[in-house]
């Protein structure tokens, strides 16, 4: 009996090891000697180029991919830049190119990179680092294993297994009453 490997789809855990880099062939992010990434196929939890390249791959499989602004962080945004007073920083923030520097907006916390500053303004650019650039992948896919229906559920991968070994969070208390509540669960209830 021959066991087809399986590959990679929607609702699929997937493991894979990657080297980034940018046009210049400076490397960015690896994972190569280090733990692989994993991640839920199918719910936008990679840059779009990325997960379309890995589609229909099989475990073991290695290739190389240079996927475009457009289908990574987008074109870098001028609208994205942002003069303040130097004295509105925290006196916490170390003022210096390169350095990031967080900010509540009305939709949760936001990042800006430090790119420019003089004794009185900081300009700050709110657009992703590598907003605007060609990155290039070389991926080895790993391991690839369905998703337990909490992972699915939730749009990411529960690491080490957690909710597979516990109840299905899925379970909603409130369809039943105290009575079948208490007698399927009744460790929980105590």
């Amino acid at each position: 009996m021959t066991t087809e490997a399986m590959t990679v789809g929607s609702d699929k855990v997937v493991f894979i090891h990657y080297t980034l880099s940018d046009a210049a062939g400076q490397v960015l992010d690896s994972t190569v000697n280090d733990e692989a990434l994993a991640y839920l196929h199918g719910h936008g939890n990679l840059i779009v180029g990325l997960e379309r390249a890995l589609e229909g791959r099989a475990e073991g499989e290695c290739f190389a991919v240079t996927i475009a602004p457009e289908d990574a962080y987008g074109a870098h945004d001028p609208g994205g830049l942002i003069d303040v007073p130097r004295s509105s920083l925290s006196d916490e923030v170390e003022v210096e190119v390169g350095n990031q520097v967080q900010a509540q907006g009305p939709e949760g916390r936001i990042e800006f990179t430090i790119v420019n500053f003089d004794d009185e303004v900081v300009t700050l650019d709110g657009n992703h680092p590598l907003a605007g650039q060609t990155l290039h992948f070389e991926v080895e896919v790993g391991a690839i294993r369905d998703a337990h229906a909490d992972e699915i559920k939730h749009h990411r991968v529960h690491p080490a297994g957690h909710h597979l070994m516990v109840t299905d969070s899925s379970f909603d208390e409130s369809l039943f009453d105290d009575t079948v509540v208490d007698a399927a669960f009744p460790a929980e209830k105590a």
